[in-house]
């Protein structure tokens, strides 16, 4: 008969392994992924390396890991903005500032979600979660045009546009900070957004 892990077993398995993907993603947001080893992970986290494969087969695994746990509560969050009521462009500009603070608030871990040089797995994966931020623009996007507050488009071409120039935007202030105040970067980007989807200018 084979083994069973018993309730308890499993409730220490599952604790130990949220917090090896937290050491991870201290790390990730550190150091990058090229520098983010098994071993510094296991360091941070307080064990040996090799007990970091009794959770994931692979230094590539616990990164997929990592990047789907942290990109998909960013895609989370922009969706709880992009999907509230309201105005659609009011909800637009909100969206894109949201995104863009917390990316400046944990710069670390935001330059590795967008930018920084990864393995396939994550670069794979990355290209995965830019789609899910395009469909979330492209919704809101449709919606104003619909609701008449946005010049006719094409929603998805608009969404692509506006994932990209954000994440360009982003990547000099998320990897070298160069001392310009948060706040004018923000309102630039926000305009810059809104310009992009033809909304109408403020006043």
């Amino acid at each position: 008969m084979a083994y069973r892990k018993t309730p308890a077993e499993l409730r220490r398995l599952s604790t130990a392994k949220e917090r090896l993907v937290g050491c991870a993603t201290a790390v990730v947001a550190e150091v990058g992924w090229s520098q983010a080893s098994v071993t510094a992970v296991a360091d941070a986290a307080g064990i040996a390396a090799g007990s970091v494969y009794q959770h994931f087969p692979s230094k590539a695994a616990l990164a997929v890991e990592v990047f789907r746990r942290a990109a998909g509560r960013e895609v989370e969050v922009l969706g709880e903005v992009l999907h509230s009521p309201g105005d659609p462009v009011e909800r637009l500009g909100r969206g894109v500032e949201v995104f863009a603070r917390r990316a400046l608030e944990n710069r670390g871990l935001a330059y590795a979600l967008l930018a920084a040089p990864a393995e396939p797995a994550v670069g794979a994966e990355r290209l995965a979660y830019r789609r899910r931020y395009r469909a979330l623009f492209a919704d809101v996007v449709r919606e104003g045009v619909a609701d008449g507050v946005l010049p006719a488009q094409n929603g998805e071409i608009t969404a692509a546009a506006l994932t990209g120039a954000i994440g360009e935007v982003l990547v000099d202030p998320l990897g070298a900070p160069d001392g310009r105040a948060v706040e004018d970067l923000l309102a630039e980007l926000v305009a810059m957004a809104l310009r992009c989807a033809g909304a109408a200018p403020a006043g």
